[in-house]
């Protein structure tokens, strides 16, 4: 199960005395991710960079501890970005439009959100001569057929391309990639939670399959970069994934589905690494990194990692698929279904 995989890795990167800078720090992954590092590290500051004032009020009622500082402003905003970064030592990019129809219905927002403020993020960065910069990516990002994974992509290839421009600052950009983060705002499981009160779901394809990750290990997976990346690197952890329908049996045995059909945008599974990355992936036991392609900046040594074979890819209907009694223990370690 998810939970009770092994630890991503055993170190922990150096963020002690740190001034540490999120963005999109008011959504369910900032705040688990600022909960972790005030909990599990010593940082000077840390400072919660989103555009939502009402998000900013709960989260420094939830949250009170006198090194959050809480920054109302839109990675749109360069100028903006220019002001929240003076002293940031460590920036987590997690801001995004991240709702696949809302992308679609509004594409020039999610350019916007997605392309141009990760553009906007990178210049502020050289520009502030930030040390170490890690940006949520998904695995809608590869071979993308929505607007959303498609701005992802271009996210990725800017975050690993900024490396070329850092020279002697040392300023170095990695990325993570992951699935479907479980009872995340937005996601299915809290959609099936609700639908099980009324006893129907709307299923929109039982073959399709999905990678599920928890909260606790997407932070880890961001630390793990921070700390282990060298610069361009995608790290990939290694997940299990599930049906649809085993999803809608673990919420709710038993419950009329009802079949609505595929969404526009959406596959029937999702990959993570294809086989034409194949010969930039090292196979690091719990996780995988993908070495870029064209390290302009000098190939930096890994000391960690074997090749993988050219045939190699990772996706959702190749993954180990969990039964129905495995998802439901695992939304109940998550807090999610009663134990």
């Amino acid at each position: 199960m998810l939970n009770l995989l092994p630890p991503l890795s055993d170190r922990q990167p150096k963020l002690d005395g740190a001034v540490v800078l999120v963005t999109g720090g008011t959504g369910s992954f900032g705040r688990a991710f600022v909960r972790r590092l005030l909990a599990e590290h010593q940082p000077a500051k840390v400072i919660v960079f989103s555009r939502d004032e009402q998000k900013h009020y709960a989260m420094q009622a939830e949250i009170p501890d006198a090194r959050l500082r809480f920054f109302v402003g839109d990675v749109r905003d360069r100028d903006r970005l220019m002001r929240a970064l003076g002293g940031v030592d460590v920036v987590v990019h997690a801001a995004a439009m991240k709702h696949v129809p809302i992308a679609e219905y509004n594409p020039i927002e999610a350019i916007r959100t997605n392309i141009d403020g990760a553009a906007n993020l990178i210049d502020a960065a050289l520009e502030r001569r930030v040390s170490r910069l890690v940006a949520l990516s998904t695995d809608k990002a590869v071979s993308p057929v929505n607007l959303y994974g498609a701005t992802k992509l271009c996210m990725e290839k800017l975050f690993v391309a900024a490396n070329s421009y850092a020279g002697a600052s040392g300023t170095r950009f990695d990325l993570v990639r992951y699935g479907n983060v479980v009872g995340s705002k937005g996601s299915v499981v809290p959609l099936f939670l609700e639908q099980a009160r009324q006893g129907r779901l709307t299923v929109t394809e039982p073959a399709m399959t999905r990678f599920w990750i928890g909260m606790g290990r997407a932070v880890d997976l961001v630390l793990l970069a921070l700390d282990e990346g060298t610069g361009g690197e995608v790290f990939v952890p290694k997940l299990p994934a599930c049906t649809v329908a085993t999803l809608a049996e673990a919420v709710a045995p038993g419950a009329q589905v009802d079949v609505v059909g595929i969404r526009p945008g959406e596959k029937v599974h999702e990959a993570m690494i294809t086989v034409d990355e194949a010969r930039s992936v090292l196979d690091c036991g719990q996780y995988f990194v993908i070495r870029p392609q064209f390290p302009a900046w000098g190939e930096r040594p890994r000391t960690n990692g074997a090749a993988v074979a050219p045939s190699f890819s990772y996706s959702s209907d190749r993954a180990e698929l969990l039964g129905v009694a495995q998802v439901r223990a695992l939304l109940a370690d998550l807090g999610l279904l009663p134990a």
